[in-house]
């Protein structure tokens, strides 16, 4: 059982993640749908969004107040460290917001351990802002945030001028960070394993000493995060001026605002997966035209696969077809909803094969190979390859899913449930990294 989890100074606060072992059984089973989806369906803020904007406010000048953030472990181990370096964090779990006091560029606190679990987002964003603070800072996370890769975040910042080490295994966490702030300058940063570490260092960019120019090499995976970033940036009153493969940032400092998170289009993927796999219709308001978020283009994918797409202003529907179509489709820059898409690919009426998503074996879990295994378990023809696979349609049967400790893999293969009887989720309380109430979203499909 995990225990409550409070942030420092706000006492009773549990991010929607109170003692969820307990709450959820060690495995749960989908009970299959009487027929086709038909629901409107409300998703909680962008994980993506919630955490950049939360490290925006903790740098701006003055006191952000964040509308519909996420609350979910990976936003729980963010503001937690943000409280642990001394940063004002007051939240209203019930309205959904929260509200950060910033210090212009300024790290109240040294000398300060800081866990970021299995968090990605706070694991590649919190280094860079701890180089501007006196130090020393160590960060580290669970097990698996040790064997994720961290070496080209760490390159990137030592080139801007911030002193920092490993404590353990050359290349992972945890990391010590000395402080001392950043030089600025010229740096290369590699972007075929994740756009995060770009992102991080584009964050703390505007409180360098001087002008900071980041070139990116290889090829840029998962790029609509960089979007995601640069926008949030303009939003708090900085320009990144970006041209051919580099980023400029000119120093700023960041205005304290008023912000309202979207909801999470990857979150809603599950959910429009569900109209397009069972013939229905599904509405997700909140989420439409004009987001920043790259995963709302796995819309565009259900509608190659025969989907009826809406895209409004304010809302996304998906509309089922009687049979889904195989497909062929790069999904490097739309790679967390890789997983929605292999869970309904075996009821397509052909094969579908996802390419360009190597990057993806160094998340939560090997993606790829967790993918095929479980499709496999369901009786599913799978083919692994490097850098994606191919999924033959079939009849999946009902079996006990192992999710990694992976939230997306939980949320995903939940979908095989609604149509296959016998499909049991294994630790479904993983889904609380990004959203705690997954389990009762989905059986208000019913």
């Amino acid at each position: 059982m995990r225990a409550q989890r409070s942030v420092r100074g706000v006492p009773g606060v549990d991010f929607g993640v109170r003692e969820v072992r307990g709450e959820f059984p060690e495995e749960l089973e989908v009970e299959p749908l009487d027929g086709p989806v038909d629901a409107m369906v409300r998703v909680p803020g962008s994980k993506s969004v919630t955490n950049r904007v939360l490290i925006l406010a903790a740098l701006a000048d003055g006191a952000s107040a964040i509308g519909n953030a996420l609350f979910s472990d990976d936003s729980y181990w963010l503001m937690d460290a943000l409280v642990r370096l001394g940063f004002p964090v007051e939240v209203d779990q019930g309205a959904g917001t929260a509200r950060v006091g910033g210090l212009a560029g300024r790290i109240p606190e040294g000398g300060v351990e800081v866990s970021v679990g299995n968090a990605g987002t706070a694991a590649r964003f919190l280094p860079p802002l701890l180089a501007l603070g006196r130090g020393p800072y160590t960060v580290d996370g669970v097990p698996r945030m040790r064997e994720r890769p961290v070496a080209d975040l760490v390159e990137g910042l030592r080139q801007l001028g911030a002193r920092v080490d490993y404590s353990g295994e050359e290349g992972r966490f945890p990391l010590r960070l000395y402080g001392g702030g950043l030089r600025g300058g010229r740096a290369r940063v590699e972007g075929s394993r994740s756009s995060q570490f770009l992102s991080g260092l584009l964050l703390a960019a505007p409180y360098a000493d001087r002008r900071v120019e980041l070139e990116v090499t290889g090829d840029l995976v998962s790029r609509p995060y960089v979007g995601i970033t640069t926008e949030a940036m303009r939003d708090f009153g900085v320009e990144v001026d970006h041209r051919a493969g580099r980023f400029v940032v000119e120093p700023a400092t960041y205005r304290a605002r008023e912000y309202a998170v979207e909801p999470d289009a990857s979150a809603a993927s599950y959910f429009l997966a569900a109209a397009a796999v069972t013939g229905g219709k599904v509405r997700v308001p909140g989420l439409g035209r004009g987001s920043s978020q790259g995963d709302l283009r796995f819309v565009e994918v259900l509608e190659q696969m025969g989907c009826g797409v809406e895209v409004g202003p304010g809302s996304v529907e998906v509309r089922g077809p009687r049979k889904l179509r195989g497909i062929e489709v790069d999904m490097n820059e739309i790679s967390d909803t890789m997983i929605t898409l292999s869970a309904i690919a075996p009821f397509a009426d052909a094969p579908t094969t996802i390419t360009n998503v190597e990057h993806t074996r160094h998340q939560e879990t090997d993606r790829i190979s967790a993918v095929c295994t479980e499709l496999r378990r369901l009786g599913v023809p799978v083919e692994e390859h490097t850098t994606g696979l191919r999924i033959i349609p079939g009849t999946p049967v009902g079996a006990r899913i192992h999710t990694y400790g992976d939230h997306r893999i939980a949320m995903a293969f939940s979908l095989v449930g609604l149509l296959v009887p016998g499909v049991r989720i294994e630790d479904p309380a993983c889904v609380t990294k990004t959203f705690p109430g997954f389990f009762e979203r989905l059986d208000s499909l019913r």
